[in-house]
């Protein structure tokens, strides 16, 4: 029998219905001396999950990331805003010589992997002929959770290959990676994408999508 695919689905005011016994781990930025994010680090051996299970969504669970129906107790108002189109819609083109960085500050969560103390990658885009520059802008990319930014090499796309995972980010949103399939509670589809990062702090502006609201509000879970 084929493995039943991984979907996300988002009910009215309510969790993430996950299908497909994904698997379940924590994921939080390693970061430096001076604060700033250089690479993810993960759980070793993920949690194994039942072949349906729900997320919190509202932020207010006591048995987080799981829902414990919270939501209802609460008047959790998940109404969802974010725009079913495709990232090449919306997307601006930053440039660069020898790669195309783009960008689609929407579905930005704040990560901060894509910058330093020294520089950024919209200052660096524009050096990307020096190949050392190049690669370190790729590298920041890639490490962009959300998928806000991405970057191609002669016309094609290029994407980290990451497992069909969702990850729960330390006092942050879902991240789900290898191109998992999420579908509003009216059950229009999102784009899928190899990474994508929805809400967990109830916060967002850009529901079901995280905005980077959790760390306004001081989210923990």
């Amino acid at each position: 029998m084929a493995e039943q695919p991984v979907t996300v689905s988002v009910r009215p005011d309510g969790p993430y219905i996950v299908s497909g016994s994904v698997p379940l781990r924590v994921r939080r930025p390693v970061t430096s001396e001076h604060g700033e994010p250089l690479t993810w680090q993960g759980d070793d051996h993920p949690s194994e999950q039942s072949r349906i299970y729900a997320l919190c969504r509202c932020g207010e669970s006591s048995s987080k990331p799981y829902c414990d129906g919270t939501h209802a107790k609460t008047g959790f108002d998940g109404t969802e805003t974010a725009a079913t189109d495709s990232f090449r819609e919306r997307c601006a083109d930053l440039g660069g010589i020898g790669m195309q960085v783009s960008d689609d500050r929407s579905i930005c969560v704040h990560a901060g992997f894509c910058g330093n103390r020294v520089s950024n990658v919209w200052k660096m885009t524009r050096e990307t002929d020096d190949s050392v520059v190049r690669a370190q802008v790729m590298a920041m990319v890639e490490r962009c959770p959300s998928g806000a930014l991405t970057y191609s090499v002669d016309g094609a796309d290029v994407e980290p290959a990451l497992p069909v995972e969702i990850s729960v980010i330390a006092d942050g949103p879902l991240w789900l990676t290898g191109g998992i399939a999420v579908e509003r509670a009216d059950g229009e589809p999102f784009e899928t994408r190899n990474r994508v990062t929805l809400c967990r702090c109830g916060h967002s502006s850009n529901k079901p999508l995280c905005d980077g609201s959790h760390k306004k509000v001081g989210f923990e879970g």
